[in-house]
């Protein structure tokens, strides 16, 4: 039989992602605002857990005294979120179809340049789930070193659950989102106003348990444009708190009506929470003397033997809840909850993404078919994978995958924002009411101020991390880019072949009908595919099996002669015991001596209920159907015999789920 994935038990797939949607019910799975923030601003609301974490890395090579530029470069942030934010608001109300940036960039600068978005963001929301997963392992693993030490197995299980969970459904899968996003909110924000209470309205003092150490400098003295390059490289790493922005404008369709409104609303939150817990952790930690280096052992003056250093989250909720642990307890708990969450956000862009690729013929088309529960099941499958052998690859190392990061996203942001200047200096051409006019002229000026930001912020991250690691997804984008390439040409060609109109020799009807039985012993199978291919009505019929054993060879041809068969059975000599071989060189013999004749190949197969009966059983028929399906004029037909095996299976065939007719249909010759 051909081998097939076994089918899940329908009671199993239930259990696991619930009843299925019907087509028509696709406005149940819409979101509302409530929910659409913590879908899609977990990602945002994650980076804010680490990017001020990597600005104090990476100036605490240089010491100290460069600790003090942290705020500074955390304001640099800060203003490029908040005019990024705006740029996007003006996308979703221009754009609400759910391409994204790569709608903006393909509809007003071509192809080509769409492609590159659509491969730079898919590189992205990959790493988006690696990192933010490692990120998840690393924080949890310090508290409990059990994680720490399989780290890797924890977060390929985390993105497996991940999956699961969004297979159910994108409303459902914001369900289970939505606690730990606003508890981490909540929880954050409550650390920052309790913190800045103690300070400058109670007056006590708040210390980190890492503001008396001092910091062993790998450069202490770099002046000049090494010092700018230092002060550049914490500023595209601080970059990574944006990352997550994008995915509102390519998730539009999610949203209630008004879709645009709603998820310009959304952003508006988003980015405002984003910039106030972002500038408050580095100025808190600024304040209260936190450090974070790349080796506390080495690296960290003055602290104890074997000190473990905590996140910069957790060296906050330390210091500020030093009387209170249940609020130390609880930050620390939905940090490493929103970590673990924030790939949500990718597993929600990925997926719509490849739909709308796949629908342009850039990606195979089964990425925009909808599983059960309405979701993208295998985008969001191909992206698990995907983030699983990253993860595996770089041992789910947060400081070498995080090198790797925001490339991608920047560049869909630098063409996107090019894209929508030339969008509004289009409709700008034709438009004659003044008050419409002074509103696209407003958005132009917004996204050219996105744009100048964007390109300067790419060219950092590529000049600061490139070396580092980032080239690795450059190369990546590049391969994915020309594999999309590939992809649309491959169908721009089948369709361009199925589309011509038909030579005469194609249009000349077939003078006759060959039908060939192919026999290995004469069973009711064999005998149901005769009877088949009589009801068929060929001009000649016949029977061919294939001499791989004289003894077994000489009892069929017995038991044919004895039986009441009328179909002659034609005997193929195999010196080398060969099966497939032989038939497709009588076959092609056939064609040769009737060049006009179609000839029907008939194949009995068993259907067998046990994925291991599926070994046992029709790897011959698989491999002469192969082969044949490349003989010109030739037809293969697959006569299904069912074995007691398969009555089982019967009950399942009241209810056609999709992917249902994948299912188990051979036997035949062995």
């Amino acid at each position: 039989m051909v081998p097939t994935v076994s089918k899940v038990p329908v009671a199993t797939k239930r259990l696991l992602l619930g009843r299925p949607f019907r087509s028509d019910s696709l406005g149940h799975t819409l979101l509302p605002k409530r929910i659409a923030l913590p879908v899609f601003a977990s990602d945002a609301m994650s980076s804010v857990a680490y990017a001020p974490q990597e600005i104090f890395l990476v100036l605490s090579v240089a010491g100290l005294s460069a600790l003090a530029y942290t705020p500074w470069v955390a304001i640099a942030v800060a203003i490029v979120m908040a005019v990024v934010v705006a740029s996007y608001r003006q996308n979703v109300h221009a754009y609400p179809s759910g391409g994204g940036d790569y709608e903006v960039a393909t509809v007003n600068l071509g192809p080509t340049a769409g492609l590159t978005v659509g491969s730079a963001l898919l590189v992205d929301y990959v790493l988006t789930v690696a990192v933010s997963i490692s990120s998840a392992a690393e924080n949890i693993g310090s508290a409990i070193p059990f994680v720490s030490e399989h780290r890797v197995w924890f977060c390929v299980a985390a993105i497996i659950i991940l999956a699961a969970v969004n297979l159910r459904g994108l409303k459902e899968s914001g369900t289970v989102l939505a606690i730990p996003t606003y508890a981490f909110i909540v929880g954050v924000l409550g650390m920052l106003i309790w913190g800045f209470t103690e300070i400058f309205i109670l007056g006590r003092e708040v210390r980190s348990e890492t503001a008396g150490f001092e910091i062993r400098a790998e450069h202490s003295h770099l002046m000049g444009i090494a010092f700018v390059f230092l002060i550049a490289r914490a500023f595209s790493s601080g970059c990574a708190a944006l990352t997550g922005v994008e995915a509102i404008s390519n998730g539009v369709p999610a949203f209630r009506k008004p879709k645009s409104r709603n998820a310009a609303t959304t952003l508006l939150l988003l980015g405002s929470i984003a910039i106030v817990l972002l500038l408050g952790i580095v100025f808190l930690a600024e304040r209260i003397g936190a450090k974070y280096v790349m080796n506390p052992a080495e690296d960290l003056i003055g602290a104890p033997p074997g000190y473990q250093q905590k996140a910069m989250i957790a060296q906050l909720a330390h210091a500020v809840f030093d009387t209170f642990p249940a609020g130390f307890y609880f930050v620390a708990t939905v940090t490493a909850l929103i970590l673990m969450l924030a790939a949500n956000t990718a597993f929600n862009g990925f997926p719509v993404l490849g739909s709308v690729l796949a629908q342009d013929r850039y990606l195979p088309r089964q990425l925009h078919t909808r599983g059960d529960r309405l979701a993208f099941s295998n985008g969001i499958l191909f992206l698990a994978v995907a983030a699983i052998a990253f993860v595996v690859a770089f041992g789910g190392e947060v400081t070498s995958l995080i090198q790797l990061y925001i490339v991608g996203v920047f560049v869909s942001f630098t063409l996107s924002q090019t894209g929508m200047v030339r969008h509004w200096t289009r409709l700008l051409r034709t438009e004659t009411d003044p008050k419409a006019r002074r509103r696209m002229m407003q958005s132009r000026v917004i996204n050219t101020v996105g744009l100048v930001m964007t390109a300067t912020v790419l060219v950092v991250v590529l000049i600061t991390k490139f070396t580092a690691g980032a080239w690795i997804a450059i190369l990546a984008m590049v391969i994915l880019f020309v594999l999309m390439k590939a992809i649309h040409h491959h169908y721009a060609t089948v369709q361009r072949e199925l589309e011509r109109t038909p030579s005469d020799d194609e249009a000349v009807l077939p003078s006759r009908t060959h039908s060939i039985v192919l026999v290995s012993t004469l069973h009711l199978a064999t005998k149901r595919a005769l009877l088949f291919a009589r009801a068929t009505r060929p001009d000649v019929l016949e029977a061919v099996t294939v001499n791989v054993d004289d003894r077994d060879t000489r009892r069929l041809v017995s038991e044919w002669e004895d039986s009441d068969l009328r179909v002659p059975l034609k005997v193929i000599a195999s010196p080398y015991r060969e099966i497939t071989r032989p038939i497709i060189d009588y076959v092609r013999r056939v064609r040769r001596e009737s060049p006009r004749d179609v000839i029907t190949v008939f194949i009995p197969e068993y259907v067998v209920g046990h994925w291991w009966e599926q070994i046992l059983h029709n790897q011959s028929a698989l491999r002469l159907k192969t082969r044949l399906l490349f003989e010109p004029g030739v037809m293969v037909t697959s006569v299904p015999w069912q074995l007691t095996s398969s009555d089982r299976r019967k009950a399942d065939l009241d209810y056609h789920a999709p992917g249902d007719t994948r299912r188990a249909l051979g036997g035949g010759p062995e």
